[in-house]
């Protein structure tokens, strides 16, 4: 297995991925918006994604998004969607996945990650306290959903939701 950062070149695999990430959450399949919404992210320096390939098949993506802490007046990374195909999960890819993602945030000088996932998703929840992640107790979370896409959109938070297990 392979993991490397994403480039613009690598919308054509990374689009279909993000529009499958997408429709585990609820969303109508839409290639067009996935691929579209991924490469503004990537062009405009928005974010930070990284994807798995095994024998040159992409199987799997992370997508952080940089962020500060005024308490700690330092840099911050979201980790906001981890996704892994179906058919390639539990066989160490979403491990792989966050360990980048947590080897960038470090390189880059980031005090800590965050991130949300779902109450129910068990699976994400024993990868990341496996890794050393702790749940947070200390604050309660909100969201305010805007916009017209309010009848199709997923419960908004700070990360958004973030992931379909591998």
């Amino acid at each position: 297995m392979i993991i490397r950062r994403a480039l613009a070149a690598d919308l054509a695999v990374l689009a279909p991925l993000f529009d499958r990430y997408r429709q585990f959450y609820g969303q109508p399949a839409d290639l067009e918006r996935a691929r579209t919404f991924m490469a503004e992210r990537i062009e405009l320096n928005e974010s930070v994604v990284f994807l798995a390939f095994h024998g040159g098949e992409a199987i799997g993506f992370v997508q952080l998004y940089p962020g500060f802490s005024s308490v700690r007046a330092a840099r911050t990374f979201v980790l906001n969607d981890l996704y892994v195909a179906g058919d390639r999960r539990r066989g160490g890819v979403g491990r792989a996945l966050v360990e980048a993602a947590v080897e960038h945030a470090r390189e880059a000088g980031a005090v800590g990650l965050s991130l949300v996932t779902g109450v129910d998703n068990r699976r994400a929840q024993a990868l990341y306290e496996g890794l050393g992640w702790t749940r947070e107790t200390a604050f309660v979370e909100y969201g305010l959903v805007l916009g017209a896409e309010t009848k199709n959109a997923a419960p908004v938070s700070r990360s958004g939701a973030d992931l379909a297990q591998g």
